[in-house]
């Protein structure tokens, strides 16, 4: 797909001088601090150098003096608890977090999480069954419970107390549990609203700590699973989650515990493990165990304490991820070829596809990859307990879980955000729910949204890239939304050598700017589609820079993300 090239507004020159001199670095670098917000010594310095006291008081956060005083209440007495959470990476780390951190004190534990199949998203009656067959008399629930409000009152007609950690948006009603704790109540005074679901529940965590004066040095240990939950989860990668993400990143490279270990060794990973060793190593690892067998095995992964029964628990983890990818690539060839055959009979602005007997496990993996062809709102949608049940994806600037709300009279439920969401409807409303979500779509998207839109920030050019450039760069990762890695244009610059194809997928090129005898080399992937550039011919890149090793030598290699003819101006 032909990409639009959409270059930041320049922030103000004389705010960009001032940094510029404060910081004693080059204008460019400072424009890219200014355009995240950073217009001070003091903000650049909280900016690079995280603190772990910048973190806001849990107690700001509505209900956490009634969530600790019931959780102490429970530690007093012997009752039993419950944690519940979700089945993918921010439910799964949430468990492990607060079950492995509150284990170290207390006993009475017990950890839930739902089947993706018989049980679906949330706090599920099954589960609940289970907490009362186990003497529970508390569940704290993590990702996931906010929307729960009858099967909470289910649990209190049982006599278990429900204290709710999640991240999601709420509706109008709260569920009536002991104590909710979510920053995105609009009653929370919380100053931070984007916290993952683990970070949630560190907050608690973080709380009972404090309260109970136990000593802090093992909950900061437990960071490693919050910067896996931010990373994965793709929330905001600003403010505290900057922060948590910031340290536990360290104590992943530092002092892996086993299961993460297992996991390094498995995928093969060289130090430093980063946000991008996360999203594509971790995660779907991790979310694969769900998505094929059950979560559990994730989470007892997590919590493992010996490097052998990691070493076992990761074997299967990572075969369950081999299973989804081959079950993940056919079912969105088959998506491909129908949302071909649909575009032959329609111009749709969106893509609905069902197939009865596809995986319910990986259809939101595979709507996310029929986007990467597609680049529009995607439903993929199968047959589950009787049911049509649905993964939805959106794109940058359309609000998914708004236009699923203007379809609701078809659905039988629907939840999720603005740019990813879950479904139920009727199996004889499949027909009409893609007619509607369709005019839905037509009626509210931007044509610019349709085109993907590659952001970038500056126009540089690549003598301006050496050595200090290159590490006041990766000094401002983690690297997120909203402090995404830089992007970079720079125009004019002539390809010198043949282009050399990799996977038949992937290019490699090597170009040089006017009036330089520097020879850059640049990488490529998934833009080996038409790129018959040739020797001597001149072209606009766009760009982030990394650091690539050979044979001991370290050299800062340019990252394409895309590359067109420079325009000849007559």
């Amino acid at each position: 797909m032909n990409k639009r090239w959409s270059i930041l507004d320049t922030p103000s020159s004389e705010l960009v001088q001032a940094l510029s001199l404060a910081l004693s670095i080059e204008p460019p670098l400072a424009t890219l601090l200014v355009q995240r917000g950073i217009t001070s010594f003091d903000e650049a310095k909280a900016f690079f150098r995280p603190d772990i006291e910048l973190l806001h008081s849990p107690f700001q956060m509505k209900d956490m003096d009634k969530a600790v005083e019931r959780i102490q209440h429970a530690i007093k007495n012997g009752e039993t608890i419950v944690i519940y959470g979700d089945y993918d990476v921010d439910g799964t780390t949430s468990v492990a977090l607060v079950y492995g951190y509150l284990s170290q004190f207390y006993s009475a534990l017990k950890y839930y999480v739902p089947d993706r199949y018989t049980e679906g998203y949330g706090v599920s009656r099954k589960g609940i069954d289970t907490a009362k067959e186990w003497g529970a008399t508390l569940l704290i629930t993590l990702d996931c419970g906010i929307k729960a409000g009858e099967v909470i009152q289910y649990a209190a007609s049982l006599g278990i107390d429900t204290i709710v950690c999640d991240h999601h948006l709420p509706e109008d009603e709260l569920p009536a549990a002991v104590a909710v704790l979510d920053p995105k109540r609009y009653d929370c005074p919380y100053p931070f609203k984007e916290l993952s679901g683990c970070g949630v529940g560190f907050k608690l965590i973080h709380a009972v700590t404090t309260v109970m004066a136990w000593p802090e040095g093992a909950l900061w240990e437990q960071l490693d699973l919050v910067a896996i939950s931010t990373c994965a989860d793709i929330v905001p990668m600003i403010g505290e989650n900057r922060i948590l993400t910031y340290f536990g990143l360290q104590q992943l490279n530092q002092r892996p515990r086993p299961g993460i270990q297992a996991l390094i060794d498995c995928i093969g990973y060289k130090p430093p493990i980063d946000v991008h060793k996360i999203v594509f190593g971790f995660a779907p690892r991790i979310n694969a165990a769900g998505r094929i067998h059950h979560a559990l095995y994730a989470v007892q992964l997590l919590l493992a304490e010996a490097g052998e029964q990691a070493d076992g628990l990761v074997e299967v983890v990572n075969q369950y991820n081999q299973e989804r990818r081959g079950a993940d690539e056919a079912i969105t060839q088959e998506a491909l070829e129908m949302i071909e055959s649909l575009n032959q009979k329609k111009a749709y602005v969106s893509s609905v596809v069902y197939k009865k007997d596809w995986n319910k496990g990986v259809i939101g993996i595979v709507a996310s990859r029929c986007i990467e062809h597609y680049h529009r709102p995607t439903i993929v949608l199968t047959q589950s307990q009787g049911k049509t049940a649905g993964s939805a994806r959106s794109i940058p600037g359309f609000d998914l879980y708004e236009a699923l709300g203007k379809c609701s009279d078809l659905l039988t439920q629907f939840g999720g955000h603005k740019y990813a969401a879950g479904l139920t409807m009727p199996s004889e409303n499949i027909e009409l729910f893609r007619e509607k979500f369709d005019a839905v779509v037509r009626s509210t998207v931007s044509p610019q949204n349709l085109v993907p839109t590659i952001t970038i920030d500056i126009e540089i050019t690549l003598s301006d890239i050496n050595r200090k450039f290159y590490s006041i760069v990766q000094q401002m990762a983690p690297f997120g939304p909203l402090n995404m890695q830089p992007v970079f244009i720079t125009r004019a610059v002539r390809v010198v050598r043949p282009v050399r194809h990799m996977k038949e997928k992937h290019i490699k090129i090597w170009l040089q700017e006017q009036n330089s005898a520097q020879v850059w080399e640049a990488v490529g992937f998934n833009l080996a589609t038409g790129a018959g550039w040739k020797p001597g011919d001149e072209v606009d890149i766009c760009y982030s820079i990394s650091e690539n090793e050979y044979q001991q030598v370290k050299t800062i290699q340019l990252m394409l993300r895309d590359i067109r003819y420079t325009e000849k101006v007559l």
